[in-house]
């Protein structure tokens, strides 16, 4: 659970968000439960917030290291796609929720090309692969909570790219434990001719 202080969010020119509490104090503290429309109505303030199983997940602007691996990974992936329409690439300014108590905002996501096409959030609810490019204040929550949100979604195909330690984990519905890849990324996505390829050289290569 992460930890809130007792003064409860407040809206720019709106009441508090509502909190609620399920018998005594947890380590001096209150249990908490966001919905998403409530994480919707917190302030642009420049963290990003996200939440899962409703306990909301705060990160603060990402390091410069993981913008230029997040942005060569999609650029690798959008030209894949421009090759193979299987999908629609999106980054992390998305919204997508499967049930009130999850919104979460990948940092780089395919969805099928019928969805995408809705131009709609709430309608981008199968995810054909996820990637997060993992930092210090993102690692507990990319490894455990939203991974598992993401297995229980039964998103095929889930990488975890750590830029320091030079490798990725990856993640399919079912497994328990990652499989660490260090040499190459690989995705083959129902009805692709041929299969997207990215060595880790490549994209983890210093500036």
């Amino acid at each position: 659970m992460i930890e809130i202080s007792d003064r409860r969010f407040t809206l720019e020119h709106g009441p508090p968000l509502p909190y609620f509490r399920r018998g005594t104090d947890y380590m001096g503290m209150p249990i908490v439960y966001y919905t998403a429309d409530l994480v919707r109505a917190l302030p642009d303030d420049g963290n990003k917030y996200e939440l899962v199983y409703g306990e909301l997940l705060v990160t603060p602007a990402p390091r410069a290291w993981h913008e230029v691996v997040q942005r060569r990974l999609q650029t690798a992936l959008d030209r894949y796609l421009d090759r193979e329409r299987v999908g629609q690439l999106f980054g992390p300014l998305a919204d997508i929720s499967w049930d009130e108590d999850v919104l979460v905002s990948p940092d780089v996501f395919v969805v099928p090309l019928e969805e995408a096409r809705t131009l709609d959030w709430s309608k981008m609810r199968h995810l054909l692969l996820v990637a997060e490019i993992l930092s210090p204040s993102t690692a507990r929550f990319d490894r455990f909570a939203k991974r598992r949100r993401y297995q229980e979604a039964n998103v095929p195909l889930y990488w975890i790219v750590d830029a320091d330690e030079c490798h990725a984990e990856v993640w399919t519905p079912t497994d328990t434990f990652p499989r660490f890849e260090r040499e190459r990324l690989t995705w083959r996505p129902e009805g692709a001719s041929v299969a997207f390829t990215m060595e880790l050289a490549e994209l983890l290569q210093p500036l």
